[in-house]
């Protein structure tokens, strides 16, 4: 085998092979960086981390596409896919039929709900009916605030925040009484930041699926359900699961 047909195959190889990486489309992806642990900013390298963003990056590698990741705060996020802005968003996002009519979402991803979350020393709140007349920190454009103000009779004191950590920050200093936020979140702050200050009471409200949201008409809905159901297939799922919320229910 001569070496000038060697040289000939290993170019037309690296060609194709670049080929195939140049023509790799390039889709807008945005998250909110503050919604622990699913995405949240590595303070060392600088780069996006968390369950929602090892999923994305994997969905993407399966799915065929290349991702330009930016972020912005969660209230903007249907707005930027409505109007065309970005391509694809995950953040924890719930699938609710309001949002169906304006974007298209992907099968679910992960089953959540809503807790309440409270100061350690706080023996009077245990149920959503304890909220009433009380100071309540949740997030400005999530499911939580929409739970709160059609559940509660007085929700005068329902205070919507930007980020998850101005809502804990604002719980830790007394500012509000209590949390009202999703489940995988709140309990991730009290078992970390939070250990000893707070803690989850009640059960979990309003049973969730989060699903990765796309500009409406998107062509890349099958691509990232097949991808989805590949990685649960065989078994990358459960380890990215297990590696930030550990054991991963049977049920899931």
């Amino acid at each position: 085998m001569s070496t000038k047909w060697l040289k000939t195959v290993g170019a037309t190889l690296a060609l194709t092979v670049a080929a195939g990486t140049a023509s790799a489309e390039t889709l807008r992806v945005v998250t909110d960086p503050s919604f622990v642990p699913f995405e949240m900013m590595d303070q060392e390298t600088g780069e996006m981390i968390g369950f929602d963003m090892e999923i994305i990056r994997e969905v993407a590698d399966r799915a065929g596409f290349e991702i330009d990741l930016n972020t912005m705060d969660f209230n903007g996020i249907i707005p930027a896919l409505q109007t065309g802005n970005v391509d694809i968003a995950i953040a924890g996002i719930t699938i609710t039929e309001e949002r169906e009519e304006i974007v298209d979402f992907s099968d679910p991803y992960y089953d959540s709900g809503l807790r309440i979350l409270v100061r350690q020393d706080n023996d009077k709140v245990d149920e959503i009916s304890d909220l009433e007349s009380v100071k309540i920190g949740t997030k400005i454009g999530s499911t939580s605030y929409d739970y709160l103000m059609k559940t509660l009779d007085e929700n005068d004191g329902v205070t919507p925040y930007p980020g998850s950590s101005d809502m804990y920050m604002a719980l830790m200093s007394g500012a509000v009484d209590a949390v009202f936020y999703d489940a995988p979140n709140v309990g991730y702050f009290a078992s970390t930041r939070g250990e000893g200050k707070v803690k989850t009471v009640g059960k979990l409200y309003e049973g969730q699926q989060y699903g990765i949201a796309l500009k409406n008409g998107s062509e890349w809905v099958d691509d990232v359900n097949e991808a989805l159901a590949s990685i649960k297939e065989d078994g990358t799922y459960k380890k990215i699961y297990e590696k930030w919320f550990g054991p991963m229910p049977e049920d899931m």
